[in-house]
C-alpha cells in the first residue's frame, strides 16, 4: 500500500473513538521501522492532520469546522547542537522549539521558563497534562499563531521509565470551530501520544 494511503478514512467509521482508533493503528504500521524522532513526528503530523480532512462528519475540509494546524513543540535540548558554533546563536534553553507540522506557519518557540511561560503549550508541558481549549479567546495568554483557530487540544509527550517521569514536548491540534475537540478527542490523542513516545529515540 502507498504510505500516502494510509490517511484514507473508511466510511465505515462513524464516531470518533473509532476514528482515532483507526489513526493509531495506521500510525503504528507507518512508524514500524524507523525510530528517529524528528521524521517519526513529521509522518505523524502529516498523517493526522490529513486524516482529519477526511473524516467530515466532524472536522473534513469544511472552513467552518477543520483542524487547521496539528504539529510538535519539543524540548530545545532534544535537538541537535549546531555543526558550525556561532557567536549569535539564540539560547534556547527553557523553550520548546518547533517541530513538525502540518498548517499555515507558526511560532518558531515557546517559552517555558519561569515567570516567562504562557500559552496553552506552556501550560500542557508544565502541568504534564492534557488541555483542551473550548474557546482560545478565553484562555489566559493565549498565543494566536493563527488568528482564525477557535479551540485547541495540546498533548505532553511524557515517557514513563519506572519511577523516572520525562516529558520530550507537545502535540498541538488547532480547530477553526469553538468547542472542536471533545473528551473522546483526548482519550484518543493520548494513546497516540503514548505510542509516538514509545517509538522514537529521543
Amino acid at each position: 500500500m502507498p504510505h500516502a494511503d494510509s490517511s484514507l478514512v473508511p466510511e465505515s467509521i462513524q464516531t470518533k473513538s473509532e476514528f482515532w482508533e483507526h489513526i493509531h493503528d495506521q500510525l503504528e504500521a507507518l512508524l514500524e521501522g524507523q525510530r528517529h524522532w524528528i521524521s517519526n513526528l513529521a509522518n505523524a503530523s502529516s498523517l493526522i492532520f490529513n486524516s482529519l480532512l477526511s473524516f467530515p462528519k466532524f472536522f473534513g475540509s469544511d472552513d467552518t469546522k477543520a483542524v487547521n494546524w496539528c504539529g510538535f513543540y519539543i524540548d530545545s535540548t532534544l535537538f541537535p547542537a549546531p555543526t558550525f558554533p556561532a557567536s549569535n546563536v539564540a539560547d534556547d534553553s527553557n523553550r520548546l522549539l518547533l517541530g513538525p507540522f502540518c498548517g499555515k506557519p507558526a511560532c518558531q518557540f515557546i517559552q517555558t521558563a519561569p515567570g516567562k511561560a504562557r500559552g496553552v503549550c506552556a501550560d500542557a508541558f508544565l502541568k504534564r497534562e492534557t488541555l483542551v481549549v473550548p474557546e482560545v479567546d478565553l484562555y489566559p495568554g493565549h498565543i494566536a499563531c493563527d488568528g482564525e483557530t477557535k479551540s485547541e487540544i495540546v498533548v505532553p509527550l511524557v515517557h514513563k521509565i519506572g519511577d523516572d517521569v520525562r516529558i520530550y514536548g507537545v502535540m498541538d491540534l488547532d480547530c477553526l470551530a469553538v468547542n472542536g475537540f471533545t473528551e473522546e478527542d483526548r482519550v484518543g490523542l493520548e494513546k497516540i501520544a503514548d505510542l509516538i513516545v514509545n517509538a522514537c529515540n529521543w
